[in-house]
């Protein structure tokens, strides 16, 4: 089958933890669930046919998180694509309460994070989970003890490998004492570009970076922004320019655009397509500066 069939066979693998290749194009389910990132979704059948078109179009990265819905997400996933296709890595995070919509709370409690972990591995039909990441390092409990908790399940064979989520250097550094960490996932796209000391540590050692939030929710997507007229002159959507710049900035970035339309999907993933040279990059850079 032709990369135009598969387009995200286009962006090349990455290999995480030194034994899980990916795609470095993936696909994040926290557009599945309703407003807020609560209760159901909104068209609960075009959710199920975002996810499998997904894997159509040769994604096999998926991050979710037991927070999104809560665990709306993860229904959606088991019910679309259990059982998985052999090389799809599911990636989810734990750490993070809901007390409503747009509400998140900080929870890296022991006894918390195996919960959820727990739920995660019985709502996604999993026997282990490929990548657990810290949600959120929570102030009020030694991050040792938070790390300690997802090593300990770990070593019980319930989680592969473990990541962490909107960190400085400083917390990957003081969580690699308590266990190796191969990702980490923090805010970055093409117009904010605050962990870009996080995204150079993370190259030095070869750990995935994943960037949420990687169209800037949608603000260099849109018509009239910051990268249209780029977009025109390459023949290409503001949003794929947005993705093929990511894809180009490191080895290590593996994108994961949200969507809960198929359309969306599509244009989002045939960014794998786009090459950009060197002065096209620029270009992108100057014109969000």
């Amino acid at each position: 089958m032709s990369t135009s069939d598969r387009p995200a066979t286009a962006a090349g693998t990455f290999t995480i933890g030194g034994d899980l290749p990916v795609r470095r194009l993936g696909y994040g389910t926290m557009q599945l669930p309703g407003p807020g990132v609560w209760g159901e979704s909104r068209d609960p059948e075009e959710a199920v046919r975002v996810l499998r078109r997904a894997v159509e179009l040769g994604v096999n990265f998926i991050d979710t998180a037991d927070a999104y819905g809560p665990f709306v997400a993860d229904h959606l996933l088991k019910k679309a694509l259990h059982p998985y296709p052999s090389d799809l890595v599911i990636a989810t995070k734990a750490g993070f309460a809901r007390t409503g919509p747009g509400q998140w709370v900080p929870i890296g409690r022991p006894e918390y994070l195996r919960q959820q972990v727990e739920l995660s591995l019985r709502h996604l039909g999993l026997e282990r989970i490929d990548l657990l990441q810290l949600h959120r390092i929570d102030p009020s409990v030694p991050l040792a003890d938070q790390v300690g908790e997802l090593a300990a399940l770990q070593q019980e064979g319930k989680i592969r490998h473990i990541g962490l989520s909107e960190v400085g250097i400083a917390e990957v550094e003081e969580a690699s004492r308590t266990a190796t960490i191969v990702s980490v996932q923090n805010l970055y796209n093409l117009s904010r570009r605050d962990a870009e000391p996080v995204l150079e540590h993370a190259s030095a050692r070869d750990m995935a970076f994943i960037p949420w939030f990687p169209l800037a929710t949608g603000e260099l997507a849109r018509a009239g922004g910051p990268l249209a007229s780029v977009a025109e002159e390459h023949g290409a959507t503001p949003a794929q320019l947005a993705l093929a710049w990511l894809l180009k900035r490191s080895p290590v970035i593996l994108p994961i655009p949200g969507t809960s339309s198929v359309a969306h999907l599509e244009d989002n993933v045939a960014a794998a397509l786009v090459d950009l040279d060197d002065a096209e990059y620029a270009v992108l850079l100057r014109s969000v500066a």
